[in-house]
């Protein structure tokens, strides 16, 4: 399989090379600027204003919390942003407008005023193969207790999710996932339908 080379990791002053992001969104708590579909929307305004291009946006749908139980319903979304950032400036600029609206860190899978994933970064592999597919392929069960202590790429769950799948397939169709080989539309059409009925346009 080949790997990207990630534009953060190369020394020089070469001009930035500019990436598409695909980022997704999420909110099932109200926070001090309004309800999940308006925090959701200040969070991408807050995108642009850090430099992003927001190449496509999703609509906003309502998902059942994940895992079951853990909480009230979310909206969920996602955006392709093209951006100069590195991976690590774009978490960077995630966890900032994350903070700014009102996110704390406490409870992974807990309610959240907005969450904001960096699924991919163009076809790139972070930080290799090897360790990618450990991370993909860890059980649902060891997900809860094991959260890896650098940033995975692409996500390694999104291809399993639903949530994720369904905006991701409105922004990204024809994007192809470099460690499964399936675009972001294929990826959706083969969760089964009992995953997917679930997720519910709210416009």
């Amino acid at each position: 399989m080949s790997q990207d080379t990630d534009q953060s990791q190369a020394g020089g002053n070469l001009p930035q090379k500019r990436s598409l992001l695909l980022i997704a969104l999420g909110s099932n708590m109200s926070s001090d600027v309004g309800s999940p579909s308006e925090t959701l929307q200040i969070a991408i305004k807050n995108l642009r204003e850090n430099g992003g291009v927001i190449r496509a946006q999703s609509r906003f749908f309502g998902t059942p919390a994940f895992p079951a139980g853990s909480g009230p319903d979310y909206v969920n979304a996602a955006v392709a942003v093209e951006a100069g950032w590195s991976t690590v400036e774009a978490i960077a600029v995630l966890h900032t407008i994350e903070a700014k609206l009102g996110r704390r860190r406490t409870v992974r899978w807990g309610q959240r005023a907005v969450d904001l994933d960096l699924l991919a970064v163009d076809r790139l592999v972070r930080p290799n193969v090897a360790t990618f597919r450990t991370w993909m392929d860890l059980p649902l069960d060891q997900q809860r207790d094991h959260a890896p202590g650098q940033l995975i790429l692409p996500h390694p769950r999104m291809h399993d999710r639903a949530f994720v799948l369904v905006p991701l397939a409105e922004v990204a169709p024809d994007w192809v996932h470099p460690g499964i080989r399936r675009s972001g539309v294929e990826m959706r059409d083969a969760l089964p339908s009992e995953a997917l009925t679930p997720v519910v346009p709210l416009d």
